[in-house]
């Protein structure tokens, strides 16, 4: 029997490398082949995904860029159009529904002739012309902006920032398929808003925002700022912001965070620790960055100490689920069944918080814009050295045991999904003294309730404990937080 030691060095190397081909494997002797599986088959871990890259692309992690003013319209030009080109599309597709499906002849063969008949070609010509004015526009506001070179570029106001960040989270994805120049790219921030860059040592704080959101979400003028919290009660660490496309897959960006963080502690070796916090889809990014840094090798993982999530959807959110299950039951509906293409148009990022999915196997082998139900996902285990803090939030302030009270959750996530808890193979292996549910907060306040601060600090001054906090943690029962005043 393998000891525990070997038996970790042999699953590090199963995950790290790629598999062997039909040949090698029939060069390897059969008895020791099947004492390695047998042993791989009780390690509570990881599976590995069958990449078509090895890596990241790093065009994905190019040189931040700031936004201009220009930019600002020139992408706007652009999504004018593809919007009224997709709009045109569903009306063209529920016009000739609702001609063909009466008559009997709604199927392909009349679906096709219908692009040579008088009606097809009006809605042809509508969308060459919008096509036309919108690439003309964006063309000449392009040009203005490379070309010319205006002498002073105007850099886009906050309030611009944010509006780009919501439209990112809705259609992120079709903004990359479109090269508009409103994709937001990964970056990380300091905490004078700039882009990092200065020297690093000791402790990081990687605060990871959630969807539709942005770096600056985490300090609204007049909201409490978590930044300032724990820079005040851990003087020593330094604290980074995120900023992300939340519409691209959720596999994607954690793919881009692994590539990101590995390229800060290879810029900066005297970093010593790292601590993510991530906020809903956050929590998920830094899940899926864990996963698959550690599936290629990348040293920054090791220097992980903590992951907390807040509200964190980890095995899905409801809202997604809702709007799913409703554009399903809409495909199915006479006349109505081309509406649904309207559900196609929100982003990938968005159906991958169905069910919390963070792996390119959840959704890669699918047509169409989809993932895996609940059940057939790829288990993501967190890894063993890493402390990990689950938060969920209710709305209602005080405790009854009721079902709906755990359904309703913060508003958007149950109780259940923040915490990690669902079937065997699914639920996420962490110590009831490392969840908590914090009362009378709704899921965006999460980030701002000083209950939560201080639990959060409270958890990352634990780490000082080293094998104790262990111990600690592990009898434990689960966190409950109450609001000091109740309001009606």
């Amino acid at each position: 029997m393998l000891s525990p030691k070997s038996l970790e060095t042999i699953h590090d190397l199963f995950a790290t490398t790629r598999r062997p081909s039909n040949e090698e494997e029939s060069a390897i002797d059969a008895e020791f082949q099947g004492d390695v599986y047998e042993e791989l088959d009780k390690l509570d871990y990881i599976y590995v995904d069958e990449l078509t890259e090895k890596s990241v692309n790093r065009s994905d992690v190019q040189p931040y860029q700031p936004l201009s003013l220009v930019d600002f319209f020139e992408g706007l030009a652009q999504l004018a159009t593809m919007g009224v080109v997709e709009v045109t599309d569903i009306v063209e597709a529920i016009h000739r529904e609702i001609l063909l499906r009466p008559l009997g002849r709604f199927n392909k063969g009349n679906v096709e002739r219908w692009q040579q008949g008088i009606t097809g070609r009006i809605y042809g010509t509508v969308r060459q012309a919008m096509q036309l004015v919108g690439n003309n526009l964006a063309s000449g506001l392009h040009l203005y902006n490379t070309v010319l070179k205006p002498k002073k570029v105007r850099l886009l106001p906050k309030n611009l920032r944010r509006m780009v960040n919501i439209l990112n989270g809705v259609m992120g994805d079709h903004l990359i398929t479109h090269q508009n120049p409103l994709a937001v790219s990964m970056v990380l921030y300091d905490t004078n808003n700039r882009v990092q860059s200065a020297a690093l040592s000791g402790r990081v704080i990687i605060l990871c925002h959630g969807l539709c959101l942005s770096h600056l979400s985490w300090k609204v003028s007049g909201e409490n700022n978590l930044a300032k919290v724990l820079m005040y009660s851990l003087p020593s660490s330094t604290v980074l912001y995120l900023n992300y496309n939340t519409g691209r897959r959720i596999s994607s960006n954690g793919r881009s965070f692994a590539q990101v963080l590995q390229d800060l502690v290879e810029n900066n070796p005297d970093i010593t620790q790292i601590d993510l916090i991530g906020h809903s889809m956050g929590g998920l990014v830094s899940r899926s960055a864990l996963f698959y840094g550690k599936e290629q090798g990348f040293s920054w993982v090791k220097r992980v100490s903590n992951l907390v999530t807040l509200g964190s959807p980890h095995h899905g959110a409801s809202l997604e689920q809702i709007g799913n299950f409703v554009q399903d039951k809409i495909a199915k509906l006479p006349f109505a069944g081309s509406l649904a293409k309207l559900g196609d148009m929100r982003s990938a990022g968005i159906i991958d918080l169905r069910y919390g999915s963070i792996r390119d196997a959840d959704w890669q082998a699918l047509e169409g814009r989809s993932v895996l139900p609940a059940d057939f996902r790829h288990p993501t285990h967190l890894p063993l050295h890493v402390n990990t803090y689950l938060v969920a939030a209710v709305l209602v302030e005080t405790h009854f045991e009721f079902k709906t009270k755990s359904l309703l959750g913060d508003g958007l996530v149950s109780v259940e999904s923040a915490l990690g808890e669902h079937t065997e193979e699914h639920t996420l292996a962490v110590p009831e003294g490392h969840k908590a549910i914090f009362y009378g907060v709704n899921h965006m306040n999460l980030i701002y309730s000083d209950r939560v601060h201080q639990q959060v600090i409270a958890w990352l001054l634990d780490d000082r404990l080293g094998d104790a906090h262990k111990a600690k943690y592990a009898l434990n029962p689960r966190i409950y937080s109450y609001p000091e005043t109740y309001e009606i």
